[in-house]
């Protein structure tokens, strides 16, 4: 069998040793953790593998296919990339490697406020693809100006995030200096002096910024100042007050991430979402709630012919994707995979995630006896 991918590490647990290996402890634990006691993290990816599948070996059976279409997008398979908040600080240049992997393999990227690159940048990369996700700004000029800045770069979907009220207690962030904004201390540099291709990429690349969010920053700041400029520019409570201007104005496919519950699903759809993501924020809020397989269950039991509903928070693997879409979501997207993946192997760890993911997928699809990825709800072990 022939393998699309470094077979040193065919899975994402080992990516995750390896990458565990080359970044600084405290760029690891910004990426591998959750919040509290990360109960709601491991919940999240524990009750997806609870889903099983029944095979039908014996049917008339072709051959299986991964291709789908997605806000009108055709897509070569039915996952896409999270947004991920300070990419570039867990390794340096990470969502250029993932943007420019995204386009190779023609699944979605989507772009956080808060990352690394720029919206304009991204765009570039992703030949005009990839889609952004949103905080939500305490100023309506700041709103406006960034997502005029998102059409401008052809962005062809707004994500706009609902589920990070106030930044979730991270035990480890706070004993880091990575709360917000990151902050330089003894602990951290004697870390960054014992990963030496992770130094050497960061000079490469320069130190990590908000890079969309330059533009509106006063040169100079310290990181105390900054620290306050990022908690005094975004509010992260969401309403339908501050919903309603951003549907008026963005005319392109507007997507709802962070959905946890039915009421907040049946009030997408009546303010004009085209999309929803199931999400909990990869169990980075709260620690105390549900995975995000047991609303979407509901919420595609009730909603699934009035609005697209995918699933973000708790996958890592492709048989992941295979139980997440046999439970009715139309998508999957996955974050910590790929970064695992890139802070394994740098500038091929994209690549080589996406390639991963597709093969095991598709071993799925074909062990089941599956033509078609919205066939794969018909093969799930009803429970009761």
């Amino acid at each position: 069998m022939a393998f699309p991918f470094d077979t040193r590490y065919p899975s994402i647990e080992i990516l995750r040793e390896r990458a565990k290996q080359r970044m600084p402890g405290f760029a690891f634990e910004y990426l591998d953790g959750g919040c509290n006691e990360n109960i709601n993290m491991v919940r999240n990816t524990a009750e997806i593998r609870e889903v099983q599948f029944r095979p039908r070996y014996l049917k008339n059976y072709s051959h299986a296919r991964l291709h789908t279409e997605l806000m009108g997008i055709s897509y070569d398979a039915p996952f896409g990339i999270s947004p991920i908040g300070l990419q570039g600080l867990m390794w340096p240049n990470a969502p250029e490697i993932l943007a420019k992997a995204s386009l190779k393999h023609n699944i979605p990227f989507i772009l956080s406020t808060v990352t690394t690159t720029s919206i304009e940048r991204a765009s570039e990369l992703t030949e005009g693809r990839a889609w952004f996700q949103l905080y939500h700004p305490t100023e309506d000029w700041l709103r406006d100006d960034i997502i005029q800045r998102a059409e401008a770069a052809q962005c062809p979907v707004l994500v706009v995030l609902c589920d990070v009220p106030t930044f979730g207690y991270r035990s480890k962030e706070i004993r880091n200096g990575l709360a917000m904004p990151p902050q330089v201390n003894f602990r951290n540099v004697l870390q960054v002096l014992g990963k030496p291709a992770w130094a050497l990429q960061t000079l490469k690349h320069g130190a990590p910024n908000f890079a969309t969010m330059q533009k509106y920053m006063e040169k100079g700041m310290s990181i105390k100042q900054l620290g306050k400029w990022m908690d005094a520019t975004f509010s992260g409570t969401l309403n339908t007050e501050k919903i309603k201007p951003i549907r008026d104005m963005w005319k392109g496919k507007l997507v709802l991430k962070g959905v946890a519950s039915c009421e907040d699903a049946e009030e997408a759809i009546r303010l004009g979402f085209d999309g929803i993501i199931v999400s909990n924020h990869g169990g980075r809020q709260l620690d105390a709630g549900e995975s995000t397989i047991k609303p979407l269950t509901e919420i595609v039991k009730r909603y699934r012919d009035q609005i697209t509903v995918m699933l973000d928070s708790g996958i890592r693997t492709g048989p992941d994707i295979a139980r997440v879409l046999g439970s009715g979501a139309e998508f999957g997207f996955l974050g910590r995979s790929f970064m695992y993946g890139v802070g394994a192997l740098g500038s091929k760890g994209g690549d080589h995630t996406i390639a991963m993911l597709k093969m095991q997928l598709q071993q799925v699809l074909e062990q089941l006896c599956c033509e078609n990825i919205h066939d794969l709800r018909k093969y799930i072990v009803k429970k009761g």
